[in-house]
């Protein structure tokens, strides 16, 4: 029996992970952290995962079915290195795989890849998507079939070095403290899922009196790592703060924003970084982490975790402090 906040898989690292429900089984696409010992930094080039795995499990009752590996970046052509944080999603009869890699000249693009089974495995377009940048890409297909990426990350996801519209390697500033906080991009998928149907736009995230949070405000601000989901008519987008290592969220009556930030969903976990899914499964709501537990703390080695997610009446999110519960 799995229980929650303890690691699904101790036999590899796993991170940022993806869950969805599909085919009535839960599905999570998370990273895999490679098992080594180089330094940290700031770019992130400890996270240097070549390839993902697929895992799965009937309820939380039920173990954990690892079903190797989806999908390598050996087997795409446009990648160099680091395939960071995915996300998939059902459309067409088809599973989709949406992934970031370095391109061959270093810049984070995002790809995505197709599958007749959640598990895989999965067949990578030739080239990345195009108009695409940076990481941590997430789809969410709403009750219209209409499907929505969202994604951006700060530092080492290069999110700074586009603020121009195009790529500026030396760009390594954000905006002032004072000025508005870079938001996530937002693009409409195509019917086919493989490309965008227009170029992407920056989601703006306000506070409650729907003024920009500022570039200064790290407790509130954007920082990687996005998820949506919906909830009683309203869509939640929920993303990590980075700095100040939390997951926080905002919602809006429009998936492309603007949001009205709320609050915290999770407190600090174990390790720099933190990166999450929400799914609800049967009558429940789920929330699924990441932390560096099951390595005693090395950023670059982690595991995914579950818990619960509960809601208010009002249908704000009750804040998780996983090592207290």
């Amino acid at each position: 029996m799995m229980k929650p906040n303890q690691p699904l898989v101790t036999h590899i690292y796993t991170a940022d992970p993806s869950a969805h429900v599909f085919e009535g089984k839960i599905y999570v696409y998370p990273s895999h952290d490679l098992d080594h010992d180089g330094p940290d930094n700031d770019n992130g080039d400890q996270y240097a995962m070549e390839d993902y795995r697929v895992l799965s499990l009937e309820n939380f009752d039920s173990p954990v079915v690892d079903h190797g590996e989806a999908l390598h970046l050996r087997d795409i052509p446009w990648a160099s290195s680091q395939l960071w944080a995915p996300d998939a999603a059902f459309k067409n009869n088809l599973y989709y795989l949406f992934f970031p890699a370095r391109d061959q000249d270093g810049i984070f693009r995002l790809g995505v890849a197709t599958a007749s089974s959640p598990a895989g495995p999965f067949k990578p377009e030739a080239n990345y998507i195009k108009d695409s940048f940076s990481i941590d890409p997430a789809v969410f297909v709403d009750e219209d079939e209409q499907a929505y990426i969202y994604f951006g990350g700060l530092w080492g996801g290069q999110l700074e070095k586009w603020q121009t519209g195009s790529f500026e390697s030396s760009q390594t500033e954000g905006p002032p403290a004072d000025q508005p906080a870079l938001g996530p991009q937002v693009a409409l998928l195509s019917e086919d899922m493989l490309s965008f149907q227009d170029k992407p736009q920056e989601i703006s995230i306000l506070d409650e009196e729907g003024n920009p949070l500022l570039a200064g405000d790290e407790d509130r601000r954007y920082f990687e790592g996005p998820w949506v989901h919906k909830y009683n008519d309203y869509y939640y987008l929920s993303y990590s703060t980075g700095t100040t290592h939390k997951l926080v969220y905002g919602i809006s009556k429009n998936p492309l924003g603007p949001f009205t930030f709320q609050g915290t969903i999770l407190t600090p976990v174990i390790g720099w970084t933190t990166h999450h899914s929400i799914v609800q499964f049967e009558d429940k709501w789920y929330l699924f982490y990441h932390d560096s537990s099951l390595s005693e703390g090395v950023n670059h080695k982690r595991c995914v975790k579950y818990t619960e997610l509960k809601y208010n009446a009002d249908g704000t999110i009750q804040t998780i402090a996983p090592y207290k519960e």
